[in-house]
């Protein structure tokens, strides 16, 4: 900051310094020199300011880009690894994805399968009572018509038998029967 400082100072001050006058510079300046202009003079000087300027400033102005450069650098690896990172994150929530529908499509046939069991059991299971049912009808009727047949029996014979009428025998109580059966 110091050179800095200097610098400006060496270079301003003169311009404020001798910047009065018309054309009182230019006549003294050709009475001094036997030149007109001052384009030689003003041509060395600026070359001998880009110089100082470039001694001074080219070390910090080179050092920023390097440093610039370098934090630019940095920061675009930070970008790729993250590009990266989240690159490698999309691949594995696809991969977990396809897994995840495997497991789906296997849940869904397991269950298709556990219903085909299911209802097999339950066809199965009603069958049984159907035929348990139509077991316990058979043998309801079956009872019941044995009954009838008691029924009948005994009415038949409490109407048509008296004990005084005639004596029977077994044979025609059973001819008897099986005429009113019919």
């Amino acid at each position: 900051m110091d050179k800095f400082l200097k610098i400006a100072m060496v270079c301003i001050a003169p311009t404020i310094l001798l910047a009065g006058g018309d054309n009182e510079a230019a006549q003294r300046y050709l009475e001094l020199t036997g030149r007109h202009t001052d384009l030689a003079p003003r041509i060395f000087n600026f070359i001998l300011l880009a110089g100082l300027l470039y001694y001074l400033l080219a070390g910090p102005i080179k050092n920023f880009l390097n440093s610039r450069t370098d934090s630019i650098a940095g920061e675009l690896e930070e970008i790729e690894s993250a590009r990266q990172a989240s690159k490698d994150a999309k691949l594995k929530a696809e991969d977990d994805l396809e897994k995840a529908k495997a497991k789906a499509k296997e849940i869904i046939e397991d269950a298709k399968a556990e219903l085909a069991l299911i209802k097999k059991g339950i066809q199965e299971k009603s069958q049984n009572e159907l035929t348990i049912l139509e077991k316990s009808f058979e043998e309801k009727c079956e009872i019941e018509n044995r009954k009838m047949v008691k029924e009948t029996t005994s009415s038949v014979l409490s109407e048509s038998i008296e004990t005084n009428d005639i004596p029977l025998d077994a044979s025609k109580i059973v001819n008897i029967v099986t005429k009113e059966v019919a």
